[in-house]
């Protein structure tokens, strides 16, 4: 068996430290998503590190700003969505399973972005990169199950999945200042209706 060396030991130690943050900035996310879906993207730094069990110090560290902390909370539940698309294929009962799981995925997912654009303070150029961050990770995972759930109903339908997703995030607006507003309700039925639908 080969020695360590003395040159590799802090390597070894260093690996660990570095999951371990990684592991700490994913939970300190999670916290700030849960605080924003509850609160709204103004909700004070210290309801998220209290959800997190942090201190305030350590959210600055990792997030300087406000639009810093939403911009990472967007982009964390971004690939949180885009990775569950391929497994819930794997692991539901149906292609159309797999779909509406995710589509209600996407909808709590939508509910955290509501004010985005203010949060960033106006920063267009910021937005629009980040709207085109979304297509670029969400449509293919859209479109996957989409395909999935359509050759399972043997439908000839041709909406594609960039169309599905402005349909749900416009059924979604109203859930944002009316809380008897079911967005999930109504999305669900739009999902019946696209996997219902034939080509002319």
């Amino acid at each position: 068996m080969a020695e360590t060396t003395a040159d590799e030991v802090p390597q070894l130690q260093e690996r660990p430290k570095r999951i371990d943050a990684r592991r700490n900035k994913q939970s300190l996310l999670d916290a700030a998503a849960a605080v924003f879906t509850k609160s709204g993207v103004d909700a004070p730094v210290r309801e998220i590190a209290a959800k997190a069990g942090v201190g305030m110090g350590t959210i600055y560290r990792h997030f300087p700003t406000r639009s810093d902390l939403v911009v990472a909370v967007y982009r964390h539940q971004v690939e949180a969505c885009a990775e569950a698309g391929p497994r819930l294929l794997r692991e539901s009962d149906t292609p159309e399973a797999a779909l509406r799981a995710w589509v209600a995925l996407f909808v709590n997912f939508l509910v955290t972005k509501h004010g985005l654009a203010s949060a960033l303070h106006g920063d267009n150029a910021g937005s629009d990169a980040l709207h085109a961050y979304f297509v670029d990770r969400l449509v293919p995972a859209c479109e996957a199950l989409l395909h999935a759930a359509l050759a399972q109903s043997q439908n000839s339908s041709t909406i594609n999945a960039y169309s599905v997703l402005k349909g749900i995030g416009n059924l979604c607006v109203g859930a944002a200042t009316d809380p008897n507003y079911d967005a999930d309700r109504l999305v669900q039925n739009l999902i019946s209706g696209v996997l219902l639908q034939t080509s002319p």
